[in-house]
């Protein structure tokens, strides 16, 4: 069942997204070479806990950890460990939270230094995808139009979309229906409407779209090796459009000033020429 939430239920829905966009603010900063994704994901459960919340992804269906952190091949769900980052790395975090019954969500993948022209142009095609994604909310449209602008984006770029991880709706759960495709075609599924929330989230991979999963049973990676790149905002359809629970007042300004969403830039990501 698909669930329009009220305007009290909105706005707590936009705190604890909030919450989650100021806390991955604050782990994209620790994020650097030396650094290792188990001091990011005990930052991230201290910051969540202090605000009287709870992580979402910790214990859901026995994932052990506050974040999923992926690095390069890895496209989501990578568990936290003693590996330091090393410089040149692209590394996605994912979280969510849970407060006052309602969950939020959100991803980016950040830069671990200088990176590759390859890697810059992955994280920005990704980013991009995203927007163009939420261009595509308003009321009267159908779900998988969301995809269908996703997918356009990525593949007229030359990079393919995972099949076989998807966006959802979120609420008082962190995963609620609808299922939201990263790819078409558009004009199918559920109609949007107002007050329904929905986590769009483009999983983009350098090289063919295949995903397998390693032996702990969570950490999914490219079948060929190449790179991966994952963003996801939560957004709220509104009366013309949506709006982005989890975009926070910084990133906002950074928006508004771009003149088209395919200008945009993937913050503090200085490039070097491929060393292969």
């Amino acid at each position: 069942m698909i669930v329009c939430r009220s305007r009290q239920e909105i706005e707590k829905l936009r705190r604890v997204n909030q919450l989650v966009a100021q806390v991955l603010a604050e782990l994209r900063r620790l994020a650097a070479p030396g650094v290792t994704t188990e001091e990011i994901d005990h930052l991230a459960e201290t910051r969540v806990r202090a605000a009287g919340a709870e992580p979402a992804f910790k214990g859901y269906h026995g994932y052990p950890a506050t974040v999923c952190v992926s690095a390069n091949d890895q496209v989501v769900h990578g568990i936290p460990s003693k590996r330091p980052l090393v410089e040149g790395d692209i590394l996605s975090i994912d979280m969510g939270a849970k407060l006052d019954g309602f969950f939020g969500d959100c991803a980016v993948t950040v830069p671990i230094g200088r990176i590759t022209l390859e890697s810059t142009r992955l994280l920005k095609v990704t980013e991009e995808a995203l927007f163009h994604g939420i261009d595509a909310v308003k009321p009267g449209a159908r779900v998988s139009d969301i995809g269908m602008a996703v997918q356009q984006h990525v593949e007229a770029n030359g990079f393919s979309v995972v099949r076989e991880f998807v966006g959802h709706g979120i609420g008082t759960a962190l995963h609620e229906e609808p299922q939201i495709a990263n790819y078409g075609p558009g004009g199918r599924g559920p109609r949007l409407a107002e007050g329904m929330v929905l986590a769009i989230e483009p999983m983009v991979n350098a090289g063919k779209p295949g995903v397998k999963v390693l032996s702990d049973g969570w950490t999914a990676v490219t079948r060929d090796g190449s790179l991966s790149a994952h963003f996801e905002h939560t957004v709220v359809v509104t009366h013309d459009g949506c709006d982005i629970l989890t975009l926070l007042p910084a990133d906002a300004a950074r928006l508004a000033r771009r003149s088209t969403h395919d200008d945009a830039g993937v913050e503090g990501s200085p490039v070097v020429q491929s060393r292969t």
